[in-house]
């Protein structure tokens, strides 16, 4: 290596340090969003029969379910969530597999938004290389597995 090109430590930075007001602000936003959908799974209280628990928000039962008796690919997610609002993280696993990460990806998601909003750290670019095709291939197989396991435990 020549003496007078850098080094890739001594490259320079194209972002900057800290986030933008915007980027607060836009964090600041997922935060309560993720935070909402969190306070509604734990105000909720889990239907014994690991669905359905959304009609307590006034939503129309699964047509997917009462139609084919089958469950939905979302079948139990909202059941799912409220297990875990209770603590109960076996039960909400058992309930949707799927359902349950989501709950732990909701609450990540919450804590770096936050501290987004509140320190200005950059934690979006850490967030946003993970993001690939491959992570979505990888969340679409595991939504399909939970929904095969709903399938298989339904009633």
């Amino acid at each position: 290596m020549q003496m007078n090109q850098p080094s890739p430590r001594q490259t320079e930075r194209t972002e900057p340090l800290r986030a933008t007001l915007g980027d607060r602000i836009g964090a600041g936003v997922i935060a309560i969003l993720c935070l909402t959908v969190l306070s509604l799974g734990a105000w909720l209280n889990p239907a014994a029969e690991g669905h359905g628990t959304h009609k307590q928000l006034g939503l129309a039962p699964c047509m997917w379910a009462v139609a084919l008796d089958k469950p939905c690919p979302t079948c139990g997610m909202t059941t799912s969530f409220s297990h875990a609002g209770e603590g109960s993280w076996v039960q909400a696993a058992k309930t949707q597999p799927m359902g349950a990460l989501l709950v732990l990806m909701t609450a990540t998601v919450f804590w770096g938004a936050m501290i987004q909003t509140i320190t200005g750290a950059r934690i979006n670019t850490i967030i946003q290389p993970a993001l690939s095709p491959r992570t979505f291939l990888v969340f679409g197989l595991l939504l399909l597995g939970a929904w095969f396991y709903k399938i298989a435990t339904w009633h």
